[in-house]
């Protein structure tokens, strides 16, 4: 290509970049549900085997939050209850005495080891049709969530300004050392057939919030950001999502 040809190009170029615009086009994307619900007309947030909080009462809070989303986000009907004490069934099976845990005592669950023994309930189908058949047979959401406290050590990147010999300020990337500290939380959403007592599908979640430790952000603040980072995944579970976004057009 001869150094005439090309600059005839490139000015071609230029003056076409100069007569188009640039056109944002709106565009949705639609993600399938992962579980049929079409043969149920109502959902049961039934409850939830919680622990590692010292105060957060992850059975209560969960199975209100969930309440609340499938109301707004979805067709079924929610079924208005009080959240099942999972914990306390187990308990009761196993020749337990029940514990009156109060605000600020150390859970009975501490960690996700300790599910292990309360995890079978999620298994007995003769249970859970019995609570199916007092509420018509609805779909069942119900499963485990530990929310606990966290700390991590490491070297973390954050940028640092400063003003160089002209009097600009200069930004760069500094890796230091520090400790942190924060909550995690592990869900496991059970979905359950309440006509018969089935398990239909299972998802298993993980995510952390760490902060610096100069920090202090309550465990229910801490909670609901983590809640809200898994809920779209939570929904899309039982109905079709579309996510909004743009495309950018030349014309």
């Amino acid at each position: 290509m001869t150094a005439r040809i090309a600059a005839a190009l490139v000015s071609g170029s230029v003056a076409l970049i100069g007569c188009t615009g640039l056109y944002e086009i709106p565009v949705e994307t639609p993600i399938q549900a992962k579980i049929d619900v079409s043969n149920f007309q109502r959902v049961l947030v039934a409850g939830f085997v919680g622990g590692g909080s010292k105060t957060v009462d992850t059975n209560t809070e969960t199975a209100r939050l969930l309440r609340s989303q499938l109301r707004s986000k979805q067709n079924l009907r929610v079924i208005d209850s009080d959240a099942l004490s999972l914990t306390e069934e187990v308990d009761k099976r196993l020749g337990r005495l029940p514990i009156a845990v109060k605000p600020g005592d150390e859970p009975e669950i501490k960690d996700e080891k300790d599910l292990a023994t309360y995890e079978s309930i999620f298994a007995d189908a003769a249970f859970w049709k019995s609570i199916g058949d007092q509420y018509q047979g609805p779909l069942i959401v119900t499963g485990s969530i530990v929310f606990n406290e966290v700390s991590r050590s490491g070297v973390v990147s954050q940028p640092v300004s400063r003003i160089d010999a002209d009097g600009r300020e200069q930004y760069q990337t500094v890796r230091t050392f520090s400790d942190m500290k924060g909550f995690a939380i592990s869900p496991k959403f059970i979905f359950i057939d309440g006509r018969t007592g089935a398990q239909l599908h299972t998802e298993t979640y993980h995510e952390e919030s760490l902060y610096p430790t100069t920090q202090n952000t309550p465990a229910l603040s801490s909670y609901f950001e983590l809640m809200d980072k898994l809920l779209p995944s939570f929904l899309n579970t039982l109905s079709s999502q579309r996510i909004r976004g743009s495309r950018v057009l030349l014309k």
